[in-house]
């Protein structure tokens, strides 16, 4: 008997939200969203709810068929194709990395950033990054002064480009030490950029000089990392990195010190954060779903409280199901 491939996306979906009850970092499971197609990102759209990018196909495709969902404050799935690719005037081939500034979503878009009316999904603006030989764009933040960031895997790159400037384009940084750079974010505590490696498992930060600073970086002894994709922070500032290759979304808090949160996962990708409801949104792009979930507040975010213990969190998690370091 065959299976359908939305019966088989919802099983490995299954699965992963499985993967996710065996750690005890996790409060609680927020929503579950199904029927995607690809999706490379998923961010937090205070007040509205979460928009996903979903390539539509295979990543990098230039078929324009990529979309934008929309999910409701809870993690409903309520506009599949918000913003359509292919749709009157809208180009949109591979969307990956999306970013927020106002009342503009921005979309990085293979060699294009791409800008949507953030209500009405209407285009508005369209950068091309082709002329800096940009093949695959993928991370996209954007910092206070309101410019946005953005990876190029390919070339080993990170531009910068100020839509107050009618979208000047500078080069942060071009050096193969970043070792195929993908996700990219603003730590909120340093306001340093920072970012992860598809190749060598590496995240690095990247200072106002430009130069390459490792944070962490596999060993001559010890490859914990494979294919990092995506990186987002919480408003603690613990760093929340996915391993895409090893099926893991790992926290790093600011002492570097490490702890695996979920394991066993269907390629995790692009991931967010939901920094006022403390909520995880992962993307997992080959189960065509994504997952919104609760995450632990830190036991030192209130002196008063004492440190938890595994038998505040149930489930059945035990003692075994704790990988840290």
């Amino acid at each position: 008997m065959m299976f359908s491939r939305r019966a088989f996306a919802y099983s490995l979906l299954c699965l992963v939200t499985a993967a996710w009850l065996l750690i005890p970092h996790l409060a609680f499971s927020q929503a579950i969203i199904n029927d995607l197609a690809a999706p490379q990102s998923i961010i937090a759209d205070p007040g509205y709810g979460y928009l996903v990018a979903n390539a539509n196909g295979e990543p990098g495709n230039r078929n324009n068929k990529g979309f934008i969902s929309r999910l409701d404050l809870k993690g409903k799935l309520t506009n599949l194709r918000f913003i359509q690719g292919g749709n009157q005037t809208t180009v949109l081939n591979a969307p990956t990395g999306m970013v927020l500034i106002g009342e503009t979503l921005y979309v990085a878009d293979i060699d294009t950033i791409r800008g949507f009316a953030r209500t009405t999904g209407q285009p508005t603006d369209s950068v091309s990054m082709a002329r800096y030989n940009c093949v695959s764009l993928t991370g996209l933040t954007a910092n206070k002064a309101g410019q946005l960031l953005v990876s190029d895997t390919e070339t080993n790159a990170i531009y910068q480009i100020d839509p107050n400037k009618e979208f000047a384009v500078s080069l942060v940084i071009q050096d193969d030490a970043l070792a195929n750079p993908r996700g990219i974010a603003i730590n909120p505590r340093t306001e340093r950029l920072t970012g992860v490696s598809w190749d060598g498992g590496k995240v690095f930060e990247i200072s106002e000089q430009g130069t390459i600073h490792e944070l962490i970086s596999n060993s001559f002894f010890s490859r914990r990392f494979h294919n990092l994709d995506g990186i987002a922070f919480d408003r603690f500032g613990s760093m929340y990195i996915s391993d895409m290759t090893a099926g893991k979304v790992w926290r790093v808090l600011a002492s570097l010190k490490k702890q695996v949160i979920a394991e066993f996962l269907i390629s995790p990708a692009g991931i967010g954060v939901d920094r006022e409801k403390h909520l995880i949104l992962v993307p997992y792009l080959y189960a065509n779903g994504a997952e919104i979930n609760g995450l632990e507040i830190p036991s030192n975010s209130d002196h008063k409280k004492k440190p938890r213990d595994l038998s505040q969190y149930g489930l059945g998690w035990t003692k075994k199901d704790q990988l840290s370091e």
